[in-house]
């Protein structure tokens, strides 16, 4: 039977000791281990580490081999050691405890198969075949009930973490979930007994540095009588890398996302690939980083993450030294270019028309679609650099790119807060056009999100400085922006003009495409002011135009919208024709929302003509599509109308 050695391995604090000894004391209440347990803490990250020589007399002297029978050279105090693990028929577990170098564990194994041995390490031991056990954070709900746990135990009638659940639980984000920073905030939560569990989160959020509170306020040892400190487990992890895995750290820690992928490290760090990728293979076997997947299968696509404690602490090292300090901003620079040149070859490709070069880094839609579904939090964390002057002007081009996206995606609240950013970076920068861009998409932020005097406003501001830069291709944009905010506030007849005024602008520029999409905005206003007729010529005008441009998207929306017209002037079988004419499109571009848009108003016809079972079939697809477009409130309502049509 071969030698049984199991590792329990993770980042500083995360709970290797406890797990180890907890696991040992119940293995031995059921029997497992009748010769009882030999524990040694080899003290691997303080800086004067326990060598094996030191280790195996502390273990000859637990066997009972002390002063004048213990041998005279390192040698035979192996021998011995050894000699009496063999002799020995109970079976014992040895735990060798926070090892940080194979040379402080492998002269201690005990050369039989008969005994265990449990190693624990932050570093994953690769010197002989183990079992490996690699911790990870708690889940928030056994953070929370850690923290509820450790004050009950103290007092039963502390009742802050059922009276405060909801800052209880923000303390355990806080904390990041590690056990060690959960131990000392409990600590600190039974020493302020009269203090609430809020005034603890906020004092974290006021400094932004939870090991810097939790230090401070860290109650003392634990039950193993190690010191209760977060800053000291993160700097001899730090301390003990090579110079290059340490810049890599460093440079990690400024990153926009605690999870951030292979290629764009690679631009942070101005390493190729494969560096890149040895680098970060060496830190996840130090369990300082983790990999979280693979993307397409491919190493370069692999994202990897950094617990939230670390990111805090690298990022301090670095602004506590003027020199990293600048290293850090040339990074931050490259990574934020990098993300410009993806998220812009990713909006090219959804907004790529046939007759138009063909977007070179994505192959198809889907694809982009997949890019930008993966880096969505890091992007809208970046755009939010352009508040710092130095990032402004590459943060708004990152901003431009992601507003067709979220917006398909219906992500309304990142799309609001880029478009806000955006606005911060050009009022920075003092560019009256990159400010007039930026309230344009701010106007069609807050639209979206249902909240449309804001979008007036916002386009409003938009148009003027247009206007006076003289750019009138820009200024038909926001006309049409301003018909749509309109429009949405009851507003018909403006927004009538509003959207008169886009096509008249984009005729004289000579743009067919954009004339065919304020067409079929047109069409809508003049629907919405009761004026039918006029809105089916209109829409008639977008389709024609829009086929012309090779917008099969935009087409989609035009027959969709003639359908609509069409049925409010009761010519339903035209109707139903030009509502399968937009759901093919729709369908072809996986436009969810779209989809059941136009579902939803096809059930609406069918309605009319009492048609109640293709009605009801018809809601039924348009509440599933809502659901894939992240719109619960419409998949609800088409449910409901589904269920009137079997009654």
């Amino acid at each position: 039977m071969p030698l049984l050695i199991f590792a329990v391995t993770g980042m500083g604090g995360i709970g290797k000791t406890a797990l180890a000894v907890e696991a040992a004391h119940r293995a031995r209440a059921q029997g497992w281990f009748p010769g009882g347990t030999l524990f040694v803490d080899l003290r691997g990250y303080d800086d004067d580490p326990v060598t094996a020589d030191q280790a195996v007399l502390a273990l000859l002297d637990a066997l009972g081999v002390r002063d004048g029978d213990l041998p005279p050279t390192a040698d035979r105090q192996y021998d011995a050691y050894r000699a009496l693990l063999a002799e020995r028929r109970d079976r014992m577990l040895l735990i060798l405890d926070n090892s940080s170098d194979p040379a402080q564990y492998l002269p201690l194994l005990p050369g039989t198969d008969h005994h265990r041995v449990l190693i624990t390490s932050r570093d994953r031991p690769d010197a002989l075949p183990v079992r490996l056990i690699d911790l990870e954070t708690l889940a928030p709900d056994d953070s929370v009930a850690l923290l509820t746990r450790a004050l009950h135990d103290t007092d039963e009638r502390d009742d802050r973490p059922a009276r405060e659940p909801e800052a209880l639980r923000e303390l355990a984000d806080l904390c990041g979930h590690l056990p060690l920073a959960l131990q000392i905030a409990a600590g600190m939560l039974r020493r302020r007994r009269h203090r609430d569990i809020a005034s603890l989160v906020a004092e974290i959020r006021e400094t932004g540095d939870a090991t810097t509170v939790l230090d401070h306020g860290s109650p003392g040892t634990d039950l193993y009588g190690r010191s209760l400190v977060l800053r000291p487990v993160l700097e001899t992890s730090y301390r003990r890398l090579p110079p290059d895995r340490a810049r890599l750290l460093r440079l990690l820690c400024l990153a926009p996302g605690a999870e951030v992928g292979t290629q764009a490290i690679a631009a942070l760090t101005d390493l190729d690939i494969s560096s890149v990728l040895s680098l970060l293979e060496d830190l996840a076997a130090r369990g300082i980083v983790k990999p979280v997947g693979g993307g397409n299968g491919t190493a370069s696509a692999m994202r990897w993450r950094l617990h939230d404690l670390v990111r805090v602490f690298g990022a301090g090292v670095v602004a506590a030294d003027a020199g990293l300090w600048e290293e850090g901003e040339a990074a931050r620079e490259r990574v934020l270019e990098f993300y410009v040149r993806w998220a812009a070859a990713a909006d090219d490709r959804l907004r790529w028309l046939p007759g138009k070069p063909v977007p070179d880094r994505f192959g198809d839609r889907r694809e982009a679609l997949a890019w930008l579904d993966a880096e969505r939090a890091i992007l809208v964390a970046a755009v939010g650099w352009g508040r710092e002057e130095r990032f402004a002007g590459t943060a708004m081009r990152l901003a431009e790119c992601l507003g067709e996206y979220l917006d398909w995606r219906r992500y309304f609240d990142d799309l609001i807060a880029v478009a806000k950013a955006a606005l911060d970076a050009a009022l920075l920068s003092g560019d009256q056009l990159s400010e007039a861009n930026a309230w344009n998409s701010l106007g069609n932020a807050l639209l979206v999100a249902g909240r449309a005097e804001e979008a007036i406003d916002a386009h409003s501001q938009a148009r003027y400085q247009y206007q006076a830069a003289g750019e009138l291709h820009d200024e038909a944009i926001a006309w049409g922006n301003l018909g749509n905010a309109l429009r949405a506030a009851g507003r018909a007849e403006e927004a009538i003009d509003a959207h008169a005024w886009a096509r008249d602008l984009y005729q004289a520029v000579g743009d067919r495409h954009r004339e065919g999409m304020a067409w079929n905005n047109l069409g809508n206003a003049l629907q919405e002011a009761g004026r039918t007729r006029e809105a089916i010529d209109a829409h008639a005008w977008a389709r024609n135009r829009l086929q012309a441009a090779g917008d099969r998207h935009g087409e989609g929306r035009a027959w969709h919208n003639l359908g609509n017209a069409l049925r409010a002037a009761g010519r339903v079988e035209e109707t139903i024709e030009a509502y399968g004419k937009g759901l093919e499109i729709f369908r072809e571009f996986e436009d969810w929302y779209g989809e059941g848009q136009t579902l939803r108003n096809l059930a609406h016809a069918y309605k009319t003509i009492h048609r109640p079972v293709d009605a009801r079939a018809a809601y039924l697809q348009a509440a599933d599509a809502y659901t894939r477009a992240n719109a619960p409130t419409e998949a609800t309502q088409a449910r409901a109308w589904a269920a009137e049509q079997s009654e």
